[in-house]
């Protein structure tokens, strides 16, 4: 078990922070219910993505909240499949039992929701989005016009480094979003002002041998200083694999699903 434990690790290292446990590994989710499509600019840059559409009792008004869904570096690639192998069940349980839009992009391999190095104990945000975020902001956008979305529950959540960009977005368009639930993420502590009345759920496991449980306390520690009120969850015999618990647990999503951004004053 413990050799299978550092094979799996050094898989998770070598693949970008992400891979999945035993129980965790249903395989990548072909599955109809997510709508298979693209979005491309104009200069023919291309964002691969699922959605998720709400169940039954869809409306026709804009009442429906919109989950955006971050994968980890070992779901990147071009094959619009990999980016539901892990949370594919809570995804379900968000479109049909909260009347969610689910919003799934794939990263291409190569690139990060945020150009930082993830080796680093710390980072500061860069001064342009990295292009796959660009690309979602656009795609966001398009959703919001195109289908019944409420503007004022918009939620993010990413695992490893979809964790990473679930900071980065928050920080970078703090006033777009509802909530967010960062994953053994890491995000820029100096910009913990501008989240501070966003509602965070954060989750990471005590042993990560791949994210530093640093990155997620330090950043609860700082947007705390700045007057917010985040809630962290730190699994203690856990290690990168947060994600398992963290979907399993049924306060997550009725938490999340409360929250709604403040109306602008």
């Amino acid at each position: 078990m413990r050799l299978r434990y550092y094979l799996m690790l050094a898989v998770a290292l070598a693949g970008g922070l992400s891979t999945a446990s035993a129980a965790d590994q249903t395989g990548p989710a072909d599955d109809g219910e997510f709508a298979a499509l693209k979005h491309e600019d104009a200069t023919g840059a291309a964002l691969l993505y699922r959605l998720l559409k709400p169940g039954p009792t869809a409306s026709e008004q804009k009442v429906h909240p919109l989950l955006v869904f971050l994968h980890g570096a070992g779901e990147r690639g071009s094959d619009n499949k990999a980016q539901l192998t892990h949370g594919r069940e809570m995804m379900l349980i968000a479109a049909k039992k909260y009347g969610a839009f689910v919003l799934v992009p794939q990263c291409p391999a190569g690139e990060k929701w945020v150009d930082v190095d993830w080796g680093k104990s710390e980072h500061q945000m860069p001064e342009k989005p990295a292009q796959s975020m660009r690309l979602l902001v656009e795609l966001i956008a398009k959703l919001q016009a195109e289908y019944p979305i409420d503007a004022d529950r918009l939620y993010v959540m990413g695992l490893s480094m979809g964790g990473y960009g679930t900071w980065d977005m928050i920080e970078r368009y703090p006033e777009k979003f509802a909530a967010a639930v960062p994953i053994c993420g890491g995000g820029d502590e100096t910009q913990a002002k501008r989240i501070a009345k966003i509602p965070v759920w954060a989750f990471h496991g005590a042993k990560d041998p791949a994210v530093p449980v640093s990155r997620s306390r330090d950043m609860v520690k700082a947007i705390k200083a700045a007057g917010g009120e985040p809630k962290y969850t730190e699994y203690p015999e856990v290690g990168h694999f947060a994600w398992t618990p963290a979907f399993k647990d049924p306060e997550m999503l009725k938490w999340l699903f409360s929250q709604k951004r403040p109306a602008k004053k």
